[in-house]
């Protein structure tokens, strides 16, 4: 169909979760072929998806209700729907339609396959898959993908994902501490020691030994921040204030 290109394939440890790449723009010309393809996917017993939209131009309001109409029978069944790689337009769409109050949105394909292994109890510490780049091959994808974001994909043409499990290096040593700590007091602690620093500072912040390399996606990262009440300059700076 014209102004859209979409790419199926199963990943994840289990080979349960459907991931779409989606290309191109997505209004109301083109999200009834998303929509079937959803439909067809979620008759082949799937529920776990994760779609696409780092090569998605637009996003219309009838765009967002294809995903919005099948996350409640998702969530019925125990699956669900997440976005990824938003570009910023994107984003913004969805964020001022506030759809990010329905949908989950993360920066990478790898924060939305550990969220849904979490969830089942895996120990992804403990996990080594292999990844696999035969994707980076397929005709009309980018060759400069960043490696991360390919983490946990199937190999083309029905071979075998083999994925081995043994105690990540280093996984009994950590300390107690700042190491420790859950997410938003790393975002607050950072913050009393300088209000000054945005969203993309605090990330690289976050990414650093002192706090065991934490990963979290620039888009999450300032959800949470708007959650807590430090999302603005002015906000951290009366919240450094305050301690």
């Amino acid at each position: 169909m014209d102004g859209i290109e979409i790419a199926v394939d199963r990943i994840g440890v289990f080979q349960d979760i459907a991931l779409f790449r989606v290309r191109g723009y997505v209004d109301t010309t083109t999200s009834p072929e998303l929509q079937r393809l959803l439909l067809r996917t979620m008759e082949e017993g799937v529920c776990q998806f994760i779609v696409d939209l780092g090569f998605v131009n637009y996003v219309s309001s009838a765009g967002w209700g294809v995903f919005v109409g099948e996350i409640r029978g998702l969530r019925e069944k125990g699956g669900d729907l997440k976005i990824i790689q938003m570009t910023p337009d994107v984003f913004e769409v969805f964020e001022m339609l506030e759809f990010n109050r329905i949908l989950q949105c993360y920066d990478s394909l790898e924060e939305a396959i550990d969220d849904y292994e979490i969830s089942r109890g895996l120990d992804l510490r403990s996990m080594v898959t292999i990844r696999m780049d035969a994707f980076k091959n397929r005709e009309g994808w980018p060759q400069d993908t960043k490696a991360e974001e390919w983490s946990a994909l199937p190999p083309i043409g029905g071979q075998e994902q083999r994925v081995g499990f043994r105690p990540a290096l280093g996984a009994n040593r950590r300390q107690p501490g700042e190491l420790e700590l859950p997410l938003t007091e790393k975002v607050k602690k950072l913050v009393t020691e300088n209000p000054l620093m945005g969203p993309w500072a605090i990330r690289r912040q976050l990414y650093s030994p002192r706090f065991g390399y934490t990963r979290v996606g620039y888009f999450k990262l300032c959800s949470l921040m708007k959650r807590i009440g430090l999302d603005t300059k002015a906000k951290r700076y009366r919240f450094y204030r305050s301690r």
